[in-house]
């Protein structure tokens, strides 16, 4: 039985296994190790703290109270979906589907397949509007060194007609609440109000408007007051570090570059539903300057295969759990994923 677990866990990272294999097996190929620059950690750092202060609130239970707080009124379907969104937008994707979905599970709500494949698609659509949405756009926000402002002027077509889109689907079937009893609401903790302050102020520094050094602070505290606020997942960090000697290695034996926007958007787009988006933009970027077709590669790229995003695969484990069968939920899934993947393209044709 635990060989079965061990295998099963590793077989979820699958990614860094092959991500972690193809840097060793380049650097043997090149005998070379790959070169860091100071962007890469930048990108490293700034995950790093922002996974601690998430954890941080989520631990203190400021997520279970905001979200308790949106199941006691009208419109539900529609609130869990702005919440997933607003979510989405500051604490990544992937946070916002770990808060929202277990809560959807565990309401009376007619078609709730439907609500919670429409939360995870609205979780990658609307976290692509801010640069620290999810972290595709952490690195490409870094990695281009880009201005705030006309990152998510660049974004914003895709994510605002997409998520209007959404916004109609959820209406679709009268997708209304149940009664159900309200539970009860607890008042937030000291830890909460630390982490939430040093995330507005961590915020403020990714947005290059106070130093990028705050962010020091809250996982301070966390050593000294917070531990289990420190057990994030290191082994996204890790993947990301290999895969940045990994495509270093690659641009010495691949010689070629991306020309044009259609082609990078494609390249990226259709790259992530077989690798994800995270990897998909860390591959790109080194064959391209073109940012802004990236951007819009691997946040369309969000929608359609349920290994086009991380989010996607949270999602699906989330719900098998809870229900052990989930073939249903796979078909309406891949069918609404790929009808918005669709609309992205659409819009980005259109917009360009």
């Amino acid at each position: 039985m635990n060989i079965k677990i061990f295998v099963s866990n590793l077989l979820d990272e699958w990614f860094f296994i092959l991500t972690l294999s193809g840097l060793v097996v380049t650097s043997l190929w090149l005998k070379r190790f790959p070169m860091y620059n100071l962007a890469d950690f930048k990108v490293l750092y700034v995950l790093f703290v922002f996974l601690v202060m998430v954890k941080g609130l989520e631990k203190s239970g400021f997520f279970h109270n905001v979200s308790l707080k949106l199941s006691q009124k009208r419109y539900l379907p529609q609130k869990l979906i702005f919440f997933a969104a607003l979510l989405s937008m500051f604490v990544t994707n992937d946070v916002a589907l770990f808060v929202v979905i277990p809560l959807t599970l565990s309401m009376k709500i007619e078609r709730k397949e439907l609500i919670v494949v429409l939360e995870t698609i609205t979780a990658n659509v609307a976290s692509s509007l801010t640069p620290f949405g999810n972290p595709q756009n952490i690195f490409i926000y870094y990695y281009y060194n880009l201005h705030p402002l006309e990152f998510v002027k660049t974004i914003a077509p895709f994510s605002g007609i997409t998520l209007i889109v959404i916004l109609l689907f959820s209406f679709v079937g009268k997708c209304r609440a149940k009664r159900s009893k309200a539970l009860e609401i607890k008042k937030h903790s000291t830890k909460a109000y630390v982490y939430l302050i040093s995330f507005l102020l961590f915020a403020l520094s990714v947005l290059k408007i106070l130093p990028i050094e705050i962010g020091g602070v809250p996982v301070l505290y966390a050593i000294l007051y917070d531990r289990r606020s420190l057990m994030v997942d290191y082994l996204l960090l890790a993947t990301f570090f290999a895969f940045f000697g990994f495509t270093d290695n690659l641009m010495h034996i691949l010689k070629f570059e991306l020309n044009g926007s259609l082609e990078v958007f494609f390249f990226s787009a259709l790259g992530s539903q077989v690798v994800s988006n995270v990897p998909s933009a860390l591959l790109f970027a080194d064959f391209t300057k073109d940012w802004k077709a990236l951007l819009w590669g691997v946040n369309v790229g969000g929608c359609g295969t349920l290994i086009s995003s991380m989010a996607n695969l949270i999602t699906y484990r989330l719900y098998k759990m809870k229900y052990g069968r989930a073939k249903s939920f796979l078909l309406k899934f891949h069918f609404y994923g790929f009808v918005f993947f669709g609309i992205g393209v659409l819009v980005y044709i259109i917009h360009i």
